[in-house]
Parts: structure tokens; sequence; C-alpha cells
């Protein structure tokens, strides 16, 4: 298993993670096999957003005394008051549930405040007592660190700008990022996705990533697979389905991203999750996909090392989205992107102009003129 930290936690988490909610109604000795093969293969992550108080018991019967050694998501205003996954604000409701979510697991590592996608979420997590149940919770020490889960990415950058959450559970996926801001990519999940309305990499989603990266709020991801939809031949909407590995790799690559949470149900999905792993730089190749749309790519730098090797080292991938995250300003780069860059074996400021990775790179990026434009802002 590979690891990553998560944001300024301090906390590392396994990339591929165990995303909970395909256990529900599930019996324990299901749970117990998903929950075993997940703990065998390293994973240390997973979430349980499930309001119901049978999964959450069979899933600590199952961590058994092995809780440590699982970093948990709990949601908190979750519940099922009026049908599966409602969500509510109202603070007895919500203490109620989190309470009992508490009893199973004693502590939760990341309490996630749940599902804060409008403006009317964000009021009624932040400009009503909500806010402060969660600031007690942490201060008390019953949650470790405080997240957010979302969809959208105006209402979840507004959220970072708070300063209060220090991970985020967000959909990502190729499909979402290349939705224009204007279409609810989460809406395609009921529908069908309309590759009309593809208008390229969603600046909105791409700057939330960045933002994370600089604030230092890491990013679980949910919706990898577009609730299957990416990998099914009949309800792609690209010119063929994506693999799974094709999936994971395009969330993996995103700022900030630290796991990716899969809804795995059985030891042997888990299993055939973390052979991920096991895949080779050209299995996890997500840029054809990328070119079966009419969308234009050109001059975008999406990550995906194609340039590579650089004849004196750099990673430029990595100089690309540290550079991307500094540009958000220029003028007070934080320090922990500052750190990241230095740390870099090579830099923008060693490039030597030969331009051998333009030549490779299949959209077009002027990573000569990137790498310069390093070296000014970061000095080396």
């Amino acid at each position: 298993m590979e690891y990553r930290q998560i944001g300024r936690t301090g906390l590392q988490g396994s990339i591929i993670g165990l995303g909970g909610e395909h256990l529900d109604g599930k019996p324990l000795a299901q749970i117990q096999d998903t929950i075993d093969a997940a703990l065998d293969l390293g994973i240390n992550i997973m979430d349980v957003f499930m309001p119901g108080r049978e999964v959450r018991e069979n899933i600590r019967k199952a961590l058994g005394t092995r809780r440590e050694r699982m970093l948990i998501q709990g949601h908190i205003g979750s519940t099922d008051i009026h049908q599966q996954y409602d969500i509510s604000r109202d603070l007895p409701t919500v203490q109620r549930y989190f309470e009992q979510l508490l009893n199973s697991f004693g502590y939760i590592d990341f309490g996630m405040m749940f599902f804060i996608d409008s403006e009317e979420d964000y009021k009624g997590v932040f400009e009503t007592g909500f806010i402060d149940y969660v600031l007690k919770l942490k201060q008390n020490g019953d949650i470790r660190h405080i997240g957010f889960s979302s969809h959208n990415p105006i209402t979840a950058a507004k959220v970072v700008e708070t300063g209060v959450p220090e991970l985020m559970m967000f959909s990502i996926n190729l499909a979402f990022d290349l939705y224009p801001a204007k279409v609810n990519a989460l809406d395609q999940l009921t529908g069908n996705f309309s590759p009309a309305a593809f208008g390229g990499l969603d600046p909105q989603r791409a700057q939330l990533y960045r933002l994370c990266e600089q604030k230092g709020v890491g990013i679980t991801v949910m919706k990898t697979l577009g609730a299957g939809k990416l990998i099914s031949p009949e309800h792609t909407p690209f010119a063929k389905p994506m693999s799974v590995p094709q999936c994971i790799h395009y969330a993996l690559t995103r700022p900030a991203v630290a796991s990716v949470l899969l809804g795995c149900q059985t030891g042997e999905e888990v299993r055939n999750a973390v052979s991920y792993l096991d895949t080779d730089k050209a299995q996890r190749d997500y840029t054809p996909v990328m070119h079966t749309l009419k969308s234009d790519f050109r001059g975008k730098c999406v990550y995906c090392s194609h340039c590579q090797p650089c004849p004196v080292g750099i990673d430029i991938a990595a100089v690309n989205k540290y550079l991307d995250i500094a540009k958000l300003n220029e003028k007070e780069i934080p320090p922990s992107i500052r750190s990241h860059y230095t740390a870099l074996a090579h830099t923008g400021g060693d490039c030597i102009n030969c331009k051998s990775c333009e030549k490779r790179c299949p959209f077009g990026v002027e990573i000569a003129a990137n790498m310069a434009k390093a070296k000014e802002l970061f000095g080396i």
C-alpha cells in the first residue's frame, strides 16, 4: 500500500480507502470479510456516513480490537428521520445521531459536516449552533479533526476559506471535472451524462483542488467511478468506458487528494480495488479517454506525466501543480507549498530549455515557460 499525508493533519492515509455505503444492510459475516481484507491490504481510512445503527455496530464489531488502525470519517448531520440518508441541521437530532456514532467507535478521526452543497446548507452549518457543536466536539476530543462533504465546487471553496476544515470529501472523476460549472454533475448520476455538456476542464473545480492544497485541506474522493457509469459501456459519456485504474489514477493526480474511497462490499472487491497498485503507467493512463471528446485541452497541464522523462530529472507534473497553486496568490505563496516545491529533487530552475518534454505533451503545454515561471515565483 502507498500512503499520503492528509492535508495539514499530520496523518498518513492509504491512497485506496474504503467507502462504507455498500456495507449497509449486509450481514456481519460479509462486513467482517470486507474489513479484514481492507486491513490486511494496508487500507487505513474509511467513510461511515450511513446513519443506521446496525451497520455502524457491525463495522465496529468487524474492526474489533483493531479500531485504532482505521481512520474513520463520521458524518455530523447524517440522519434517517424521514428516509435513508436524510440531512438534518436540527441540533438535537444531529447530536443524537452523532452521539450514537461516538458510542460505536469511541472517537471519530474526522468529524465530517455532512453535505454542504448550497448556500442554504452553508448557512445551516455556519450561521447556527451547528458549527459551535462541531467545534466543541473537537475541543472535547470526540473528533480529532474537522472535515466536510460536498459536491459543489463553489460552496466547497467557501467552506474551505473559513479555515475550519482540515479535510474535504468531494466527488471527483474525469466526467465531473469536464462539465462546466453551470451543470450540476451530481444530477447526471440519476440520469445520463450528456457529451454535449462537456466544456473542457471546469476551472472552478480545478481551482478548488488547488485551494485545498494551498490551505492544507486534504481531499478524500467519492464518486470515483461516477456510480459505475464511467466504466459502463451503456452509460459512459466517452467513446469507450474508462477502466477502474484510469478512474482511480485520475483522482489521485488532482492536487490535495490523499485517498480514493471505493465502495467495496466484499473482500474480493477490496482486493480488486487494491490491484491498482500493480498496474503500470499505460494501464493508468486516462488521457486517451480525454481525446475522445471534442473539448480543447491545449495549453492546460492535466498532470498526466506523458512529458517524462526529463533529461535533468525534473518531476514536471509536480512543478506544474505547485506552480498552478502558487498562481492563486503570487504575492503570498503559502509556506507549505513553497516547502513542497523546494523539497523536490529538481525544480523549475534546473530546466535546460531543451523542450523535449513539449514534444511529448499531448496537450501542447508550454512546459519550458512554466519552468521559468516556477523559478521566478519560488526563486529556484
